[in-house]
């Protein structure tokens, strides 16, 4: 029996450290296999004020999405100027490359900016037209589609499977961006509830179809509703995944209040872990193996803000996670969380050979 079908994350999600020079330069990625990005998502360690930006291949560089913003998406020539087969080159914006200051970057493969477009009329998948490229071995989709400003769109992702989180931003407007989890049930089904990544929020409750018009993805298609933020006239850009068992893990826990803390099995040596509370306020923190790359990985970054880098204790395990803060960020004793998590290598291998602990 196989463990796992993807022995080398490496090959499907990176992480890069780099110092700042606000020179035009490329950041060569340093993992077991070569990794050409379609998505990077970096951040300004040492300075506040600064966005995590994203960019993607489907949009094409210079196009940057601030995450923790509702803006919209902005020209950016000197943020992310190319996505290169091990890396990705930068240009001088500050946000992405100021002198001195530390960064992290963060990315996912996909299908190196090669689209598929789902004529809806023609295949009778889904309503709307919409194109994606697909990493199927690692589960991971970039969609782009047009809202209809009313009602409802359904529209094809590409994954083969159903998605488990998908992170949704309308390009053009001033809007949050909005997140499905397949586990946050604190306020209602999964597909009638939602969280806005750029806010603190606990999850609402979706009574009017606002963002999935209360209908659960499939393997083939993902219904949006008719919320400013889900469905207006416009394009869209979203983020979809399934799991990939050894890989990716989009889970839930409840919390023990004990700097003890709650362990969360994984069934992999996590390198990204990003947690949310969804019943009650609170940052989305985001941890990772490059930053502290031993177990107590205790420096974090708040997906909704633009503080510079904090510490707070976080063990990143040979198969999990486990708290080490009895805070209400991760660990409030009957607290609420779900969770993100990308390998560095699966607890057992597509063999069968245990990883070794860390």
């Amino acid at each position: 029996m196989a463990y796992t079908t993807i022995d080398d994350p490496s090959a499907h999600f990176q992480i890069a450290l780099y110092t700042g020079n606000q020179t035009a330069r490329s950041i060569t990625n340093d993992g077991n296999s070569d990794l050409q990005p379609d998505w990077v998502w970096d951040k300004n360690r040492d300075s506040s004020g600064y966005h995590h930006n994203g960019y993607d291949s489907s949009r094409g560089v210079g196009k940057q999405i601030r995450l923790n913003k509702d803006d919209a998406e902005i020209n950016q020539a000197q943020g992310v100027t190319a996505f290169n087969s091990d890396g990705f080159s930068l240009g001088t914006d500050d946000s992405s490359n100021k002198t001195g200051d530390k960064y992290v970057a963060w990315q996912w493969k996909a299908n190196g900016g090669t689209t598929t477009t789902n004529d809806a009329s023609a295949t009778s998948v889904g309503d709307t037209d919409s194109a994606y490229q697909v990493n199927s071995t690692a589960k991971f989709s970039i969609v782009g589609w047009t809202g209809s400003g009313s009602g409802s769109v359904n529209i094809a992702h590409g994954l083969g499977s159903t998605p488990k989180f998908i992170l949704t931003k309308q390009r053009g407007g001033a809007n949050s961006n909005l997140i499905y989890h397949h586990k946050n049930t604190v306020a209602d089904d999964p597909h009638d509830t939602f969280l806005k990544m750029n806010l603190t929020a606990a999850s609402g409750a979706d009574d009017n179809n606002y963002f999935m018009n209360d209908t659960a993805p499939t393997s083939t298609v993902v219904t949006f509703g008719n919320g400013n933020e889900a469905n207006q006239s416009g394009t869209y850009i979203g983020y979809f995944f399934d799991e990939v068992q050894g890989y990716s893990k989009f889970g839930s826990y409840t919390g023990n209040g004990s700097t003890d803390g709650t362990f969360v099995y994984t069934g992999f040596s996590p390198a990204w872990v990003m947690v949310k509370r969804t019943d009650s306020s609170n940052n989305w923190h985001m941890h990772d193996n490059k930053r502290v790359p031993f177990n107590s990985n205790n420096k974090t970054l708040y997906a909704n803000t633009g503080d510079a880098e904090g510490t707070e204790d976080f063990d990143m395990l040979s198969n999990g996670f486990k708290l080490r803060e009895s805070g209400g960020g991760y660990n409030a004793s009957g607290g609420t969380y779900i969770y993100m998590a990308f390998a560095e290598h699966p607890f057992v291998s597509s063999k069968g050979v245990p990883t070794t602990a860390r």
